[in-house]
């Protein structure tokens, strides 16, 4: 009996599916041509949705309709049902975007009468943001090589990558690296990403670059990149002029100035708003825009709390840049760790448009070989920061040259959350789950809500095992993987070191940011300032990132400071564990080869997971003088 279930069950295993590597990401339609397909225009996107619909659409007729009455900016409309549906829209791109909203309606099983419905993007820039380097390598990448810049970048590849950023609506793609190298802005390499824009147009995405501020100088054309130098500011109306030559509807520039190293226009004792409205000068006859990051910190602001570098920088200039300067900011007012308060700046900048940068790339957040879904944290942003105060929406791209794309199956999800998000954030992160397990894994009613369970919990125990109750940054000094909360390196600024950011001591734990420590607070709005600045009214999520708190002070669950630490550190262990168990169970409707790359990550994970736990609570203990909990 034994060796026949046995049997039963090897037999069921190899039914589930085929031998599957996540190649075609939540795109996996079944062929079946069966739609007559007209459209009233013809156009490289038009066919784009012909095709689609014609070989992956159950139903009988689709009519495809531009109209010039119809929703502009990619905003479509649909009427009907599977007999006959029209999608109709006032651009092409729009027509394509209402094509794969109706494939993904049917990729998830609803089973809908009616499929009327009017579909609008939140933000109007929706974009990722790549960090790949010139060399084929990406910073932060955590899936193997660039698509764009190595040997064996594809036609086909970048086709792939284009149909499933517009099965999302992504519209933008900054193609390297925001430490980048002027290279990037030499004929060589222009000439390639005019190749990139043709082959992403027709699913309407503009091609954006990051520059180095310094380039007409390292490029020796000028003796300086001084802003306000009439040979600096010539030179880039010139390379303008050379980009939009070749590619009309080039986006536009990313900027990293003045951070971590990297030049700007304050090597020259200028302002961020001289050294963006220089650019923005360059690119407006043709339309183009400036990205300017506020992700900065250092020499200019020697002592002051790194977490309010940013608004110290950026608020006396709000109002002074062109139109077609934004400026993006990083959803918190660190660097994108498991948990943050929002970022302050989004108070602070009310005449120059802002945009939020996203991290989908799990940077700090176990990489790709964790788990951790992500929307939940970026629905948490939104809970602070009203969509409607954003023109646009950046994601740090996960994306790689490895088979299933981004290293890890389940950080497919995060980039799938983010389109859907940059569409429209009003979608809950457990909707998106269900839709991204249907489409990819498995409509089965058991896998889709035990696993969109896993997901909704995981970031939280991501929080849990790593840096719980608002500590924060206490990874492994230069890669980020893994805890080092001893990390001290004198020949680094000590905002790089761990030990900046949780300053344990006999006393107790945690970064004074309150009125009385670094004042941090006093750049948020009200109720926000006064809610994080009393210790008793600070949300215990956030209690550590703004007060330095005793080890034997008393939380609401009435345990201690120290005992809520160890609860939290084992609480995130014990879930991964129950992650890994759940996943265990779903075999049967999961393809073998993804069931075991995925478990092989899970078990990592519980591992990796004990390691934070054991080596923070050991760490934290010889200043707490208490034993460790389990």
């Amino acid at each position: 009996m034994k060796k026949m279930l046995f049997l039963l069950a090897t037999m069921l295993f190899s039914i589930a599916a085929s031998a599957e590597d996540g190649h075609d990401l939540w795109l996996r339609y079944n062929e079946v041509n069966k739609a007559q397909v007209t459209a009233n225009k013809q156009s490289p996107t038009i066919d784009i949705a012909k095709n689609e619909m014609k070989r992956y659409w159950q139903g009988a007729k689709v009519q495809l309709v531009v109209s010039e009455n119809g929703p502009k900016d990619g905003a479509f409309s649909i009427k009907g049902n599977m007999n006959s549906v029209t999608i109709e829209a006032g651009t092409d791109i729009g027509v394509l975007y209402g094509a794969y909203d109706l494939l993904r309606t049917q990729g998830i099983g609803q089973k809908k009468q009616d499929l009327s419905k009017f579909s609008a993007p939140a933000f109007g820039i929706r974009l990722l943001n790549h960090w790949d380097n010139l060399d084929g390598s990406i910073e932060r990448g955590y899936a193997g090589n660039s698509i764009f810049w190595n040997a064996k970048a594809s036609t086909q590849i970048i086709t792939e990558y284009a149909r499933a950023n517009a099965s999302l609506g992504i519209n933008g793609t900054v193609l390297n690296n925001v430490n980048a190298s002027p290279k990037m802005l030499t004929a060589e390499y222009i000439d390639s990403v005019k190749i990139y824009a043709d082959l992403l147009r027709p699913y309407g995405i503009k091609v954006y670059l990051s520059i180095n501020f310094a380039s007409p100088m390292a490029l020796g054309a000028t003796k300086t990149a001084d802003p306000l130098d009439k040979d600096v500011v010539a030179w880039w109306k010139a390379k303008a002029k050379e980009i939009y030559a070749l590619i009309p509807d080039f986006g536009g520039f990313l900027v990293k100035a003045n951070s971590e190293g990297q030049p700007g226009p304050g090597d020259y004792k200028r302002s961020h708003a001289d050294g963006a409205n220089m650019l923005a000068d360059a690119l407006q006859p043709y339309g183009g825009i400036v990205m300017w990051r506020c992700f900065v910190y250092g020499a200019n602001h020697k002592g002051e709390d790194r977490v309010k570098q940013a608004v110290s920088e950026f608020k006396p200039l709000d109002g002074k840049f062109r139109p077609n300067v934004i400026l993006q900011t990083k959803n918190g007012p660190l660097d994108f760790q498991p948990r943050e308060p929002y970022s302050p700046i989004f108070d602070q900048i009310e005449e120059t448009p802002n945009m939020v940068e996203l991290q989908i790339t799990q940077e700090y957040t176990g990489q790709s070989l964790h788990l951790v879904y992500l929307a939940t944290m970026w629905k948490e942003f939104f809970s602070f920061v009203s969509p409607e105060s954003l023109v646009g929406i950046a994601g740090v791209a996960n994306i790689g040259n490895d088979r299933n794309w981004c290293g890890h199956h389940f950080s497919q999800a995060n980039w799938y959350a983010f389109g859907r998000l940059a569409w429209n954030p009003q979608l809950s992160a457990e909707e998106i789950a269900e839709e991204w397990l249907c489409q990819t894994f498995s409509q089965n009613n058991q896998f889709v809500k035990e696993m969109t369970n896993v997901m909704m919990e995981s970031r939280e125990a991501c929080v849990d095992y790593m840096m719980p109750l608002g500590l924060h940054h206490i990874f492994k000094f230069d890669h980020h993987y893994g805890p080092e909360p001893d990390g001290f390196k004198a020949q680094y600024p000590i905002e790089w070191c761990p030990v900046y950011y949780h300053k344990a001591d006999a006393e107790g734990v945690g970064f004074d940011r309150s009125s009385k420590g670094t004042n941090a607070v006093a750049q948020y709005r009200e109720p926000y300032c006064s809610l994080y600045d009393n210790l008793s009214t600070c949300p215990e999520e956030y209690l550590l990132w703004f007060h330095h708190v005793p080890w034997t002070y008393k939380m609401k669950s009435g345990r201690t400071l120290w005992q809520e630490l160890n609860m939290h550190y084992n609480r995130g262990v014990e879930k991964v564990k129950e992650h890994r168990a759940t996943w265990n169970m779903l075999w049967m409707h999961v393809d073998k080869q993804r069931y075991e790359e995925v478990s092989e990550r899970l078990n990592h994970q519980v591992y990796n997971a004990q390691e934070w736990r054991d080596v923070c609570l050991k760490y934290f203990a010889t200043f707490s003088g208490q034993q460790i909990e389990p």
